[in-house]
């Protein structure tokens, strides 16, 4: 009996705060951006800081001594012995890691081949607020008189990194039959991760990195401009589209941000009044039950605290065992790929990677040692200064396309896209893929974003 009256009582607040959210919205969006610091990344004070503006080639080049002590490092790692039978249920299977990953990493991966490849794209560094940040651009070649070039960045993640997109820009740049357009794309490293040099000092989160993006694409010469991510690049994408809504021509994402406490609530009481807040079926089908959202945060996002709290202890580990730094990476392309996953005895990481594009990606975090600076960056997010901008609980008017990965660790309703696009152009549901859209299914990705700006390329333009 007593069940029943609780569950009464859940229902019966869940009406009045619906109707309260709905009469009386005390946590609407707020109106005025917050304005930032002046910005100084590099070391020392800046006092005297003249910025360098000069955009410099750069190219990939790894010493011979930096894969020398990698392979020692590797032939000298200790396994802790797995429990049998439990796959990849506790973590990255170590039976497998030293079986396959650090076997093909010694006897089959040849970095050489890598680097000439990813050094096949163009690599630039500049300074901005004070740190080198560096970025692939990638234009297109021998464009028709009657299409038009349109700037397009993409952004990574964690723990992730420019070289998810590589398959992807050729897919970009190459002008398409029956579009007037084509796409000249900026791939820049996040400070802290890859060639990019990190922060000296506290404070750059996703507001920073905005600016310092946008920044960027100014130093270019580009007045309006497209952007694309997931992960980390999606929300960094977000901000961009907050902070400067005349610049970005368009945002489109592959996952959302972490809901505001607004769209928290309504998706509290959605789940029992879904009509009410217009939540259709297959909405609710992604949304709900909420545990399966709980589940996920208990099961996947234990990094998160760590990383959010205590980056440095950990990192101090993983920077110093590429083994350790490829079990904790893989991990995750393992799992955020297909939860599933953690069933099975190979982590399914072979089904949709190579396992050289997997040991790629983990030999840009290896050589620039950058896993901890990378990490830091949850930190900073997780800051009351970064929480104290709102930014979550902005909305956009910029022209926004949302692919929805069934796989994707965070679940992507068009609801919860509309709650904070206004002016959502194109939302489409995937017939399949995961979290690492672009490494995954860069195929299916890259026709979205086509799709998506050829919608937005037909409205009239900003400038």
């Amino acid at each position: 009996m007593w069940v029943k009256t609780i569950l009464l009582l859940f229902l019966l607040l869940g009406v009045i705060t619906s109707i309260g959210l709905y009469l009386w919205d005390p946590l609407a969006a707020p109106t005025h951006l917050p304005q930032l610091p002046k910005a100084w990344w590099g070391k020392g004070s800046g006092n005297n800081y003249k910025e360098d503006t000069t955009i410099r080639k750069f190219t990939v080049s790894v010493s011979q001594k930096v894969l020398d002590d990698l392979k020692t490092r590797l032939q000298t790692t200790i396994y802790p012995e797995p429990l049998e039978g439990v796959n990849f249920k506790y973590g990255f299977n170590n039976v497998y890691l030293r079986d396959v990953v650090v076997d093909h990493w010694l006897n089959r991966y040849n970095w050489s081949n890598e680097q000439l490849r990813i050094n096949s794209f163009d690599h630039f560094k500049t300074q901005l607020d004070g740190i080198d940040v560096h970025f692939v651009h990638a234009k297109p070649k021998n464009v028709p008189a009657n299409v038009r070039v349109v700037p397009l960045m993409l952004i990574h993640g964690w723990p992730g990194s420019f070289v998810e997109f590589l398959d992807a820009l050729p897919l970009l740049t190459t002008p398409r039959k029956g579009q007037d357009f084509v796409f000249e794309v900026v791939c820049p490293s996040i400070p802290g991760y890859g060639f990019s040099e990190a922060p000296h000092h506290p404070g750059f989160g996703l507001a920073e990195a905005a600016h310092v993006f946008d920044k960027l694409m100014t130093r270019l010469g580009f007045k309006s401009y497209y952007v694309q991510g997931g992960d980390w690049g999606g929300m960094i994408s977000f901000n961009m589209a907050v902070f400067f809504p005349q610049r970005v021509k368009g945002i489109h994402v592959n996952m959302l941000s972490i809901p505001s406490l607004k769209q928290s609530l309504k998706l509290l009481v959605g789940q029992y009044l879904p009509s009410l807040f217009g939540i259709d079926e297959d909405d609710y089908k992604v949304l709900f039950p909420i545990t399966n959202i709980f589940v996920i945060f208990w099961t996947e996002l234990g990094y998160m605290h760590f990383q959010g709290t205590k980056p440095d202890t950990l990192g101090m580990g993983v920077a110093n065992s590429p083994a350790g730094l490829a079990s904790y990476i893989l991990e995750k392309f393992s799992s955020w790929t297909d939860m599933s996953a953690v069933e099975h005895p190979q982590g399914k990481l072979t089904e949709k990677y190579t396992m050289d594009q997997l040991l790629t990606n983990v030999m840009i975090y290896w050589v620039t040692g950058t896993i901890t600076s990378s990490m830091r960056f949850y930190k900073e997010n997780f800051s009351l200064k970064q929480m104290g901008y709102h930014i979550s609980e902005f909305e956009t008017n910029v022209p926004a396309g949302v692919a929805a990965f069934p796989h994707e660790i965070v679940p992507i309703a068009k609801y919860t896209a509309k709650s904070v696009f206004r002016n959502l152009v194109s939302f489409t549901r995937m017939p399949r893929g995961g979290h690492f859209a672009a490494f995954e299914e860069p195929n299916l990705l890259i026709d979205d974003i086509w799709h998506f700006a050829s919608i937005v390329e037909k409205q009239p333009s900003k400038e």
